[in-house]
């Protein structure tokens, strides 16, 4: 028999009517392919912020252990509402909440990683004909404190649950129809891919794609689950993200797209000392204090110093910058200086392992179009630049073009 995980964020279970087309569809494929479904559903859109907003009225920083146990029950209602919507059209299911199936994960709150699921009571469920809906985003530690795996962890239940049931393939269904070679609210000529390798969408998501939750392809490559992406309210086959060697085919394509992220500033230290440990004497009080660095530039001048330049969420620049005088000051750098207005453009491809030459293009493109690179940074399957912000739609749409991604 053959098992499909299905997953329906916030958009697509966001009303009455949405929940009930939901569960049309669920009973559709059940009597037309007579598949075992389960089903791991998030709250309702808007719910998880209406809760946060609530609980900041009770505690100015409220406690990560109960906002827990707050938020895991938007998953609840739906859960809740599904099972109701599938009962009234026939077909009998089952809700469980992340403690009741025994998603045990660790004592991280509000950030919890899954160590162990218990399969036995769904899959007898599932030998009974039933549907089974799952709340996802939730867990429970080993002495049965709710936790919550972080904002869009429900794809991360969705595939830790097909990997422990070993299903034949997880669906997440949401508001796009597939994975674009870029935003096509950025680029309109932006066309559907039918695959994508587990690498390129781990780099995509990484890279500013919000599609998929990171921790839920890593997830999926680990455990080698096929994942496919899906829109709720239009029919299609959506996208197929798989292992490369899965099909010859996806050998062929240089590069699958283009990624971007607005969120970017950048941060120079000039003038420092160029002598062993000046770059962990820069960045471990920067990790101290919990920002998270991206790309790192260091030029080596001829008098002896280095000017060392790294970029930091946009979020975290007025913090960064602040730690960074300090730290000028203990090394006797010359200055401090930032930009909190650029992003990152990112080409992804495994076609690039055997082919020479993508950088060269890329560069040219920009180059023609009048674009100036501020960093790079390179993978084997990724090259990224960081430019001016003013730029970034320019960017996207000139290298769309240049490595021919555009829809025929």
């Amino acid at each position: 028999m053959t098992l499909h995980v299905h997953k329906y964020g916030g958009t697509s279970v966001g009303t009455a009517d949405k929940i009930q087309n939901v569960a049309k569809k669920l009973v559709g494929e059940k009597k037309t392919t007579g598949n075992d479904l389960v089903v791991v559903v998030s709250a309702m859109s808007g719910e998880t912020n209406r809760m946060t907003d609530l609980a900041k009225t009770m505690q100015q920083v409220p406690s990560a252990k109960q906002m827990d146990v707050l938020l895991s029950t938007g998953e609840q209602v739906t859960i809740a509402l599904l099972c109701m919507a599938l009962e009234e059209l026939g077909q009998a299911a089952v809700s469980y909440t992340g403690g009741q199936v025994k998603i045990i994960t660790d004592d991280a709150h509000s950030k919890a990683r899954i160590e162990e699921i218990h399969t036995a009571n769904v899959q007898a469920d599932l030998q009974g004909g039933k549907i089974v809906v799952v709340a996802g985003f939730q867990g429970v530690t080993e002495d049965g404190a709710i936790t919550t795996l972080g904002r869009g962890g429900s794809d991360t239940t969705a595939v830790a649950l097909a990997a422990a049931l070993k299903a034949d393939e997880c669906r997440i269904y949401t508001d796009v129809d597939g994975v674009y070679t870029t935003d096509p609210r950025v680029e309109p000529k932006a066309r559907r891919l039918d695959k994508i390798t587990f690498e390129e969408m781990l780099e995509m998501a990484s890279l500013g794609s919000k599609i998929l939750q990171i921790r839920s392809v890593e997830f999926a490559g680990k455990y080698n689950v096929p994942l496919r992406v899906l829109s709720t309210f239009v029919e299609g086959d959506g996208t197929l993200i798989t292992y490369e060697d899965e099909d010859e085919g996806m050998e062929k394509a240089l590069i699958s797209g283009i990624a971007f992220n607005r969120d970017e500033a950048k941060v120079t230290l000039a003038g420092v000392p160029d002598m062993p440990g000046v770059a962990s004497a820069i960045l471990q009080p920067i990790s101290a204090a919990n920002i998270e660095i991206d790309m790192i530039v260091q030029n080596i001048a001829e008098d002896k110093t280095t000017d060392f330049t790294f970029t930091v969420h946009r979020n975290d620049y007025e913090k960064t910058m602040q730690i960074l005088q300090d730290i000028c000051n203990q090394l006797g750098a010359e200055k401090v200086s930032g930009d909190d207005k650029i992003v990152k453009v990112s080409i992804v491809g495994v076609g690039m392992r055997s082919h020479a030459g993508i950088a060269s293009q890329m560069f040219t493109a920009l180059a023609e179009e009048g674009i100036n690179i501020r960093m790079i940074s390179t993978s084997e399957i990724k090259i990224s630049v960081v430019v001016d912000e003013k730029y970034l739609e320019l960017a996207v749409r000139t290298l769309h073009e240049s490595f021919g991604l555009s829809a025929e």
